[in-house]
């Protein structure tokens, strides 16, 4: 006899903070404070004049290709500020800012778009994984890492970002499936910008929502303000506490790029210019700085100062990342394994590949 499932679908969404800087009180009780608010805003601020320099760095020829993050900080930033230190984060490449606050040096992002592998060398005891170029690999190394905790009975989440048309990859299905299946402490954070690359979000899948596909796999679904930092980090927040409990989340922050993919688009020929403007008055800065002016805790001086603060820092950063000493080749093989494979360690010294098998240095290795 044929099986009769119904289900009702009700999707979640989530706004404390909107565009006008108008706050929940109620929703947003027991999550940001001022002092949280306040030091969200500079660092956003400060993400934001470094997204601005590592753009000019790639005009000038001095980086390659680079994808800004601009109009995306508050989906980064409140998510990333929910995280505990021992929890991992498993980057896209638009989350400078969760990136950032979870300890990872600002030099790092600007030396991997450089073509420095230094860049992707995370430092001891910073829980991120580096920024992952092909869309949604790097899903089921989320899921990998959450079930290692699970299996170590650690208290530690893993986190993963990606962006809308990730979720049309069969990575995203596959890693959804594994973590639901194994319970594992697992969100997934979805910065839906609408925009797959050039494809619009209702010509690469057909559903209405991101948050929706969590249905398949009886995960968590919570569809978010993106532009919001007081939505993004109760719904991180709230997506820890499931995660501890063995229940993945998948999180869908409704946000837009103010920017072209990267450098090496050009945005003009596919999206209307009124959808820009339209997108630029929800401006996640814009918000928080109105709220903070409403509330008597901000005003053009602090600003002044602040920018001053930004531009001092951020060319500091770049003066680190361009005064390095040269790369060796030794960078090539120094940074995949913890200890190096014996053929590797022959290519290492050699500088050449053999044969499987033909390697004359390998009895000296050994002894």
């Amino acid at each position: 006899m044929p099986i009769t499932t119904a289900y009702e679908a009700k999707i979640e969404h989530l706004q404390i903070l909107d565009e006008t800087g108008k706050l929940d009180a109620r929703l947003a009780r027991g999550t940001l404070t001022d002092k949280d608010v306040v030091y969200l805003y500079e660092h956003m601020s400060t993400c934001r004049h470094y997204d601005e320099v590592a753009f000019k760095l790639q005009r000038s020829g001095r980086m390659g290709t680079y994808p800004q993050n601009i109009g995306q900080e508050a989906a980064a930033a409140g998510s990333g500020f929910a995280m505990r230190k021992q929890d991992y984060i498993v980057p896209c490449y638009r989350e400078n800012a969760a990136l950032f606050h979870h300890g990872l040096p600002m030099e790092k992002i600007l030396l991997h778009w450089m073509g420095d592998e230094r860049g992707n060398e995370i430092p001891e005891g910073v829980h991120v994984l580096p920024i992952s170029i092909p869309i949604g690999t790097h899903m089921l190394h989320a899921a990998g890492i959450a079930w290692a905790f699970k299996l170590r009975k650690e208290d530690r989440v893993a986190i993963t970002y990606f962006g809308d048309g990730a979720t049309s990859e069969g990575d995203f299905h596959e890693a959804m499936n594994f973590a639901t299946t194994l319970k594992l402490p697992c969100i997934f954070f979805c910065q839906n910008n609408s925009w797959a690359i050039s494809v619009p979000r209702e010509k690469q899948m057909a559903s209405k929502t991101v948050v929706q596909k969590a249905l398949a796999y009886e995960a968590h679904g919570i569809r978010v303000d993106g532009n919001d930092i007081f939505a993004c980090y109760k719904a991180t927040k709230d997506a820890i506490a499931r995660a501890k409990k063995g229940q993945p989340t998948l999180i869908e922050a409704v946000t837009y790029r103010l920017g072209d993919h990267t450098t090496a688009d050009d945005a003009r020929r596919y999206r209307d210019q009124a959808e820009l403007d339209a997108w630029k008055k929800k401006d996640p800065l814009l918000r928080v700085r109105i709220y903070l002016e409403n509330k008597k805790l901000w005003n053009d001086k602090k600003q002044t100062a602040l920018e001053a603060r930004a531009k001092e820092f951020v060319t500091q950063v770049v003066k680190n990342a361009e005064g390095i000493e040269a790369p060796t080749t030794d960078d090539i093989f120094d940074h995949t394994f913890a200890t190096l494979p014996e053929q590797l360690l022959v290519q290492k010294r050699t500088l050449r590949t053999n044969g499987l098998g033909q390697f004359p240095e390998q009895e000296t290795l050994r002894a």
